[in-house]
Formats: C-alpha cells, sequence, structure tokens
C-alpha cells in the first residue's frame, strides 16, 4: 500500500521526497537511550557489513544460474514460466509471503507502530478470509482451467477484448510500481548509511534481471525461499539486540504501555477512519484479495503447483507466516520506541535504518544484514514483477496474434521480455529520482487499479449472467471512480497548507484525515504514515476524498461489479448455453451444501478436481458435463 500527499504521507513517500536531516527533540523527556545532542553522527558500512550485503548478490545469482543449468535448461515457456508446474507447496508458500513482504513494508510497519501504536496489528484479521477465498475459490477456477496468465480466464469468461484491458492494465499498473521498490530503499541506505546510491539499484536491478532472465520461475521461487529466510534473520536479530540494550522484552511491554503505544480495539464505523478494526479486519480482506486472489504475481504461484490440493495447502501454509511477519514489524516497532521515546532521531522515512544502524554500531556485520534483509524484500517483489509481466505480454498479447510460434521461439522471446522488463524498470526507477511531487501521484496509480481488477474477475465468477459489455463498462467506471477519488484528493492536499504537530498517540483518539492509497498487491503490503492535523470532519464529495486507504479496493470493485450488472441486464444477460465450463462458480451450490442434490454435486467435484493433471482436460469441463440436479448450480 503506498499512499497520499502532505499529511496523510506515507513512508514510501518520505523515502522518496525527504534528504536525510536530524531534527531536534521535541520534548526534554526523552528515553534514557534517546540520542543527547542536537545531531545524529553519520553512520557507516564496515567491510563484514559489504561482504554480508554481497553474499545476498551472490546467492541469488548462483540460485538463478543453477536452475539455467539444471533440469530441463529452461528450454520450454511451460519450465520457464511455470516452474513445470512441479513446485510443492513449501516454497510456493515462501514465495508468496517473500512477493508480499516488500522492502518498503519492512521499513514501514514498524514506523507505523513507533508513531502509533499497535492498531496496525488488526490487519491481521483481514489475513483470514484474505487467504481463505483464494483457497478454495479462485484457486480451483484457475487451476482446473489449466491456464497460464490468469487473464485467459476473462476471454474463456467474456471476450478477447475484456483480457486485453486486464492486461495493459496489470502491465500498467506494475511498471509504475517496481521502480519505486527498487529506488526507496536505496534512497534510505544511501540517506543513512551514505551507501551509494546507484550502486545498490544497478546492483539490485541487474542482479534480479539476471537471475529471473536465466532461471524462470524455479529461481525467483527458490531465490524468493532463500531471501524470505534472510527476512526473518535480519528482522530478529534486531529484536533481540534492541530488546536486550533497552532491557528486555519486559521493559518494552512497559514502555510502550506507559507511552499510550499498546491500542485497544477501536470499534469506529466511520470509513473515513484510516485505522479502525473495520478498516483493517473488513476492508483489509479486500485488499488481501486483490494481491492473493487475482494478481498474476501470487496466481502464477499457484498454477506451478504440482497438485490443486498443493496450491491451496500453500495459501494455508503462508497464513502463519503472515502473522508472524506482523509481529515482527510491530516488536521492532515497540523496541524503537522503547529505545527513543517520543523523540525520534530523524525524519520517519529514515528511523528504521538509523535504529538499526544505531543498535548494531558495534556490532559489525549485523547492520549487512539487516541490509540484506532489507533488499531480499526488494528483490523478491522485484522478481516476481519480471516474471509475472512476461508471463501476461507473451501470452495475452503475443501468443494469441502468432500461434504458429514455435516452442523454441516463444522461450526465447519469453527470456527476453523478462530480461526487457528488468531495464525498464531501472528505467523507472531514473524517472523516479527525477520525479519530485509528480512521484506521488504516480505513486498512487498503482493502488487505483488493483480494487477494479479485483472488480472484473468477480464480476465474471459470481455472476453468470454478467456479459462481456458490462464486463467492459464496469472496469472503466471502476477505473474512473478510482482515479476521481485519489486525483481529487491528491489535488485537495495540495491545497491545504499543512502543519507539522508534534507526534502524539493517534490510538487513543480518533483521526479526522485520512491517506488515499495505493496497494500492492504483487506484493506488496506496506504501512503508511499520517501526520494528524486538527481538521472538521469531511463532509460530502470531500468525504469521500478522504475515504481510508484500506477501504479502496473494496469501494472500487463494488463498483466494477454494481455497474457490470446493471449494463448486462441492460443489453441481454449472458445464457447459460453461452458460458465456458468451470467459469463460474456455483456460490449458493456450495454454501447450500446440505441440500442432498449440491452435496452430490459437491462429491463429483472433489472426485474429479485432479484428473486433468493426467488427461490434459480442465476438471471443470468434467465437473459441467455431469447431470447434477442441482438447481442452485450456476448461482
Amino acid at each position: 500500500m503506498i499512499g497520499a500527499y502532505e499529511e496523510d504521507t506515507p513512508t514510501a513517500w518520505l523515502l522518496l521526497s525527504s534528504r536525510f536531516c536530524v531534527r531536534r527533540p521535541t520534548s526534554d523527556h526523552r528515553s534514557p537511550a534517546s540520542p543527547t545532542t542536537d545531531t545524529v553522527r553519520p553512520m557507516h558500512f564496515s567491510t563484514p557489513d559489504y561482504v554480508i550485503f554481497a553474499l545476498l548478490l551472490v546467492a541469488s545469482t548462483c540460485i538463478g544460474l543453477f536452475y539455467a543449468l539444471s533440469g530441463g535448461r529452461q528450454r520450454t515457456t511451460q519450465e520457464f514460466l511455470l516452474a513445470d508446474r512441479s513446485m510443492s507447496c513449501l516454497p510456493v508458500s515462501l514465495s508468496l509471503l517473500a512477493t508480499f513482504q516488500s522492502a518498503v513494508a519492512i521499513l514501514g510497519v514498524p514506523s507505523e507502530i513507533y508513531t502509533y501504536g499497535t492498531q496496525y496489528w488488526f490487519l491481521g484479521v483481514s489475513y483470514f478470509l484474505g487467504l481463505l477465498v483464494p483457497a478454495h475459490v479462485f484457486i480451483p477456477v484457475f487451476y482446473r482451467l489449466r491456464l497460464t496468465s490468469a487473464y485467459e480466464y476473462l476471454e474463456l469468461r467474456f471476450n478477447k477484448t475484456v483480457r486485453i484491458m486486464g492486461t495493459v492494465t496489470f502491465i500498467f499498473q506494475m511498471v509504475i510500481y517496481m521502480g519505486v521498490v527498487l529506488y526507496a530503499p536505496a534512497l534510505a541506505l544511501n540517506a543513512v548509511t551514505g551507501f551509494d546510491l546507484w550502486g545498490a539499484v544497478l546492483a539490485m536491478g541487474l542482479v534480479c534481471t539476471l537471475y529471473t532472465t536465466l532461471g524462470g520461475l524455479k529461481a525467483v521461487i527458490w531465490t524468493d525461499v532463500f531471501q524470505t529466510i534472510v527476512m526473518f534473520a535480519g528482522q530478529l536479530a534486531v529484536i533481540i539486540v534492541g530488546a536486550h540494550q533497552a532491557g528486555g522484552m519486559g521493559e518494552v511491554w512497559r514502555k510502550a504501555i506507559n507511552g499510550s503505544r499498546i491500542a485497544s480495539l477501536d470499534l469506529n464505523p466511520d470509513p473515513t477512519e484510516r485505522h479502525t478494526f473495520w478498516t483493517l479486519g473488513v476492508g483489509g480482506v479486500f485488499l488481501m484479495l486483490a494481491l492473493y486472489g487475482v494478481n498474476q504475481a501470487q496466481v502464477q504461484r499457484y498454477l506451478s503447483s504440482r497438485t490443486e490440493r498443493e496450491a491451496v495447502m500453500s495459501c494455508y501454509v503462508v497464513f502463519p507466516c503472515q502473522q508472524v511477519v506482523l509481529c515482527l514489524g510491530c516488536l521492532m516497532g515497540l523496541v524503537m520506541f522503547a529505545r527513543y521515546g517520543e523523540d525520534s532521531p530523524l525524519d520517519k522515512g529514515y528511523m528504521v535504518l538509523y535504529f538499526v544502524m544505531d543498535v548494531f554500531r558495534d556490532l559489525p556485520g549485523l547492520p549487512g544484514l539487516f541490509v540484506a534483509c532489507l533488499f531480499s524484500g526488494a528483490l523478491s517483489t522485484i522478481s516476481s514483477a519480471f516474471n509475472s509481466l512476461a508471463t501476461v505480454t507473451m501470452e495475452d498479447l503475443i501468443k494469441p496474434y502468432w500461434p504458429a510460434m514455435t516452442e523454441a521461439k516463444a522461450t526465447l522471446l519469453s527470456k527476453g521480455l523478462a530480461f526487457a522488463y528488468g531495464l525498464v524498470c531501472l528505467a523507472m526507477a531514473y524517472t523516479a529520482s527525477h520525479m519530485g511531487s509528480v512521484l506521488q501521484a504516480a505513486l498512487s496509480i498503482f493502488g487505483m487499479v488493483g480494487g477494479p481488477l479485483l472488480g472484473l474477475f468477480c464480476l465474471g465468477m459470481f455472476f453468470p449472467w454478467a456479459n462481456s459489455t458490462g464486463a467492459i463498462v464496469g472496469l472503466v467506471a471502476g477505473l474512473v471512480m478510482a482515479f476521481w477519488i485519489g486525483i481529487g484528493h491528491f489535488v485537495s492536499r495540495m491545497a491545504v497548507p499543512t502543519t507539522l504537530p508534534p507526534i502524539i498517540n493517534s490510538t487513543a483518539m480518533p483521526l479526522p484525515s485520512n491517506m488515499t492509497t495505493a496497494v500492492m498487491t504483487t506484493a506488496v503490503m506496506t504501512t503508511l504514515i499520517t501526520l494528524i492535523t486538527a481538521k472538521p470532519k469531511p463532509t460530502g464529495v470531500q468525504a469521500l476524498y478522504n475515504l481510508s486507504y484500506l477501504w479502496y479496493s473494496a469501494h472500487n470493485s463494488t463498483t466494477v461489479v454494481i455497474v457490470g450488472l446493471i449494463v448486462s441486464l441492460l443489453t441481454g444477460p449472458m445464457k447459460e448455453k453461452d458460458l465456458t465450463p468451470g467459469t463460474v462458480y456455483p456460490v449458493l451450490g456450495n454454501l447450500l451444501f446440505f441440500l442432498p442434490e449440491c452435496r452430490l454435486q459437491a462429491s463429483e467435484m472433489e472426485d474429479t478436481a485432479y484428473e486433468p493433471v493426467k488427461t490434459n482436460i480442465p476438471a471443470v469441463t468434467l465437473l459441467q458435463s455431469s447431470n447434477c440436479e442441482c438447481p442452485l448450480q450456476l448461482l
């Protein structure tokens, strides 16, 4: 999630727009561990730190080379794009987690907790439905149709025009985002340690491009596994050492309670409130669905699994891992608060990196471990973007128009596309460094399209009478609504000057102003930092502009569904005989499983779920050809 402007300023925006600056403490009541001077001495990498960072890049490259020279040597598109559909549950689940855990998330969550307390932890509630629905709705439909690109589904369900619109929207979304993901952590590292900015950008970009191009999806998934381990190790090291220096976890917890950083349950239903239980626990579900349900980067991992059961299990395995990652981010934020109290030594955009360098200043090598952790998050997100972009470009924009292309040429072209998107990523990183305030709008664009794409898939999967005209008009309406709210929020914030108040605890009072966001999908969920201003409660259109970023995906996807259904009914609903078998999920038929006919249907679905692996016939075709008498089969 990346978001809006000035008073609704996210961590990613702070990383890209700020410069390393130390601010004077705002209170005379410093934490004992807080700096006592008005300046913060420069931090620098030692030789062991550089060695550990280099080892991360070398190991990632070696994994790519290994899969380029072993097995089938990436000679077919099936192997290069889908890992020969041979992946097991554990590496797929860790790859799903790594794609979700971007570098901006590693920097953002602790800063959020330090500033506003643990209210953000309730986002974990949304993980349950956010993974349960993909596991039992989206994965069975996609897997049994034997797809390569998620957007193939849109052509099967509607027509080629809808498929191309979905593909182009996804490409636009990811190209905008991946340069920012590459540039933001490098800028923060440069600001705090003096680490060469473009050296870091080029090293990450070129290494990621190399192993993605050489090793295909297998290399991407296994480097994600390695990078996930590095991320866990880096965060754990910071928490353990930081808590020890603060006097132990008991002392950390005591200071967090005294500083009002342990949040209670906020049941305020106001959708303009930035973080409440409902925005985090309910609105967050739609964010998770947009990421784990229909995002090509994640769908591609499901489709690479050996069986449908392995794909479903990967969703179950990633659930506790996400909870652990969220808890680690929250604990790091509390340890930061125990060390500095209310007096952050510098801008929030660089707070976490400064904290890490401060904690590890007498422990050579550990700063390098955390930086490796940080850049592991960036590499996993970027490599997923490269591979998924190459896949949709090949499968949705090239193959349909050149069906006679040989397998060898198709594989070579897929590798060329992955390499080309790597160069585009570097170009976008360079562009991000020169965009200034325009970059804020570019960041917001990423989140504006996740909700409409989710709505488009839901329209096709849950409403059998929706037609292609309704899908096209609904998607356009959803995008227009998203851009209207996002740009309106951006412009309204530019028109109103903002003052920076002292940091206070926002968990003890309602927030009158909220953040319009972007949602990462591929991969990415991050925390946004909002500065509180005393403003009257917005009304009318202004209230819409102040909608909490966590409701964005729900609002925009609902717009697509409602408009799509209305247009479909006005232009003539799609008839059952025109539906491609297996493209509609029988919602009520599964909910009312206790009816005898529906129980029989569910049993038949289970018996034929894995048949395509042996026969190459989509299981849904077999299911729909059965003579089940359930009257709710298509509802």
